[in-house]
């Protein structure tokens, strides 16, 4: 895919629906919702560019370089439509594409979604400070620093901390042990966060999207407020909203039954 070679997860038959993650994590994070939502969907969820599993972009991990990638992977598996659900970064990714090439995306789910507003969490403002981002790659990369990066992001993407599943929190020490994968993750964090919050923002152009768009959220997400989930369906000609309670950034991790039947709702 534009000259990368990646994986991705393919499962079901149906209509094609395309789920993309966000940063610091990977296609594995929506194995607890895939399975259900290939009972109706051929259903596909890349390694972005970046993943252990895939190869790493040579200098460019801006929002629009992913953009391209993920219309590459279209066209490679001679899709020409689909759906697209996309977490964090993954949603503005998928945001983008349906903006940029309206034709190639029947329905939208924004998950969690960055590019919807300027706020974001303080700790990941703090990685576009000079030096700081590299200090904490560098000791995330430890066996230590691993381990506290694992429990940090649990911390800040999960509501309820019992929640976290022993296997989610296993795959995100092995990430930051993996050779290279941090350096990619911090460059796309830094792509769309400055120190002043995200910087590409894409609320004003949501009245151009002729598509059913869902917007689904965690009550409780520590990374991007829920406030942005309610101006973007404000934007919105045909969006719908999905608020899910006492739940955090990753919903499809975090509270699977409740995002399953949203999405359930929606593409059905």
């Amino acid at each position: 895919m534009n000259g990368l070679p990646i994986r991705y997860l393919e499962a079901g038959t149906g209509p094609p629906l395309v789920l993309l993650h966000g940063a610091g994590d990977n296609a594995l994070d929506w194995q607890w919702v895939m399975p259900s939502l290939a009972a109706t969907h051929r259903t596909y969820a890349p390694h972005l560019p970046g993943s252990p599993m895939s190869a790493r972009p040579a200098a460019d991990c801006s929002p629009g370089f992913f953009e391209r990638f993920v219309g590459g992977f279209l066209d490679a598996l001679d899709i020409e439509r689909a759906a697209m659900v996309g977490n964090s970064l993954g949603g503005l990714i998928a945001l983008r594409l349906a903006l940029s090439d309206p034709g190639r995306v029947t329905a939208l789910v924004l998950v969690d979604s960055a590019g919807l507003g300027r706020a974001v969490s303080p700790a990941l403002r703090s990685l576009a400070l000079p030096g700081y981002g590299k200090l904490a790659v560098a000791w995330s990369k430890t066996p230590p620093g691993a381990l506290q990066r694992a429990l940090g992001r649990s911390a800040l993407l999960f509501a309820r901390p019992r929640r976290v599943p022993l296997e989610w929190l296993t795959a995100q020490y092995r990430l930051g042990r993996t050779p290279g994968f941090l350096d990619a993750q911090l460059a796309a964090v830094r792509a769309q966060v400055g120190l002043r919050g995200q910087r590409e923002v894409l609320l004003d152009q949501l009245p151009r999207l002729r598509i059913p768009s869902l917007v689904v959220w965690g009550s409780r997400d520590r990374v991007l407020p829920a406030s942005q989930a309610k101006d973007a369906v404000a934007h919105l000609r045909d969006g719908f909203l999905s608020l899910i309670p006492d739940c955090g950034h990753i919903p499809h991790v975090e509270c699977p039954d409740r995002f399953v039947a949203a999405c359930a709702r929606f593409l059905g």
